[in-house]
């Protein structure tokens, strides 16, 4: 803070930033924290006979929000890993990353990056079925790639180093990018996998669905059991209360810094006024001991005593008001009776 006052920039950004990070924060975890609890609140449903009947009844035959567990089943066709032989899936997901190494020129440290080059993501209708073979009852997934937390297995993984020579070192340090190689991967989501799909659940025509909710609620498919993938929701809604709370803690503290700077400020004028007030109510005193009026005085004459001459400059401020026997007498630390500054030194004052 400046010495007149007023905040420095710095502290100004700082509040801002720091208040305008928590507002955003804060929009972010009221979003979240409405959707785990909707979550919280999502109507487990039985994937057994009984399903059908239970939305047959439900208004619209559909439960807005509902939870399913089965395994994944095909419908018709399967997808088959290009890799792997006998893995069987309905979701393949092909992934092409560029690694290399790019130089920071602010930390002067070789840092790693990933770029995606090629994605491809083939798909077929399935359905969500009871673990007991003997139960008849599917649930068929509607848009799975709309949905959170689809977690995909990992089937096949290589790396293909990039060739090095000579020429190429000295030009990737030209550069400031070394290319390490080419990273492929394959995911599926394969047959038999147990999954958790939380929805929309509709009957249509005898065929149950599970689709995207409405606006609001969130769609997710994945591999987590319900109980584990509500805690993973909650440990994620908990980091972003700590990031808000830690964000607001840093604006609240630096305006709370800002308050109480100005208090102290305007303390320390209020005691400097009422010291200038009490020095000249002293003055005015002595100038009456004195028998002496305002405008009998000597311009030079020093404005501690009444009597003597001028003969000393204070620094910082530069202020010539008292002579050198009343600057010694004033107490620690000094201040210039006209201004309160605190006096570093004097300089002596030679008349010419």
């Amino acid at each position: 803070m400046e010495n007149s006052g007023k905040p420095s920039t710095a502290q100004i950004v700082l509040l801002a930033t720091s208040s305008a990070l928590t507002a955003a924060l804060y929009t972010i975890y009221k979003r979240k924290s409405s959707h785990v609890a909707k979550l919280r609140e999502a109507k487990k449903m039985p994937l057994n006979p009984d399903l059908k009947t239970i939305l047959d009844e439900a208004p619209g035959k559909c439960v807005p929000y509902a939870v399913i567990e089965g395994v994944v089943r095909s419908v018709k066709e399967t997808l088959n890993s290009q890799f792997v032989g006998n893995c069987k899936g309905v979701i393949e997901r092909l992934t092409l990353k560029e690694k290399k190494m790019v130089w920071n020129r602010t930390t002067h440290i070789w840092n790693d990056c990933e770029k995606v080059i090629h994605q491809r993501t083939n798909t077929v209708p399935f359905d969500l079925a009871p673990h007991d073979d003997t139960v008849s009852t599917t649930v068929r997934v509607v848009r799975p790639l709309d949905a959170a937390e689809l977690d995909l297995e990992t089937t096949y993984e290589n790396f293909h180093p990039s060739q090095q020579s000579l020429t190429n070192v000295i030009s990737h340090f030209i550069s400031g990018e070394r290319p390490q190689g080419i990273q492929e991967t394959e995911e599926m989501l394969r047959l038999g996998a147990s999954m958790t799909g939380v929805g929309e659940l509709v009957l249509d025509n005898n065929l149950v669905r599970l689709q995207p909710p409405k606006p609001g609620l969130r769609y997710f498919l994945s591999r987590l059991d319900y109980d584990t993938l509500l805690n993973k929701q909650e440990g994620h809604l908990r980091i972003w209360r700590v990031l808000t709370v830690l964000f607001g803690l840093t604006a609240c503290a630096t305006l709370f810094y800002l308050l109480w700077r100005q208090y102290v400020l305007r303390k320390e004028r209020r005691k400097e006024r009422s010291l200038l007030d009490e020095y000249r109510k002293w003055q005015s005193k002595r100038l009456q001991d004195l028998h002496l009026e305002e405008e009998d005085l000597s311009p030079t004459s020093c404005t501690v005593c009444l009597n003597r001459e001028r003969s000393c400059v204070f620094l910082e401020c530069g202020h010539v008001c008292a002579c050198e026997e009343c600057y010694r007498a004033l107490s620690e630390p000094k201040k210039c009776p006209i201004c309160r500054a605190t006096i570093d030194r004097i300089v002596p004052l030679y008349n010419s």
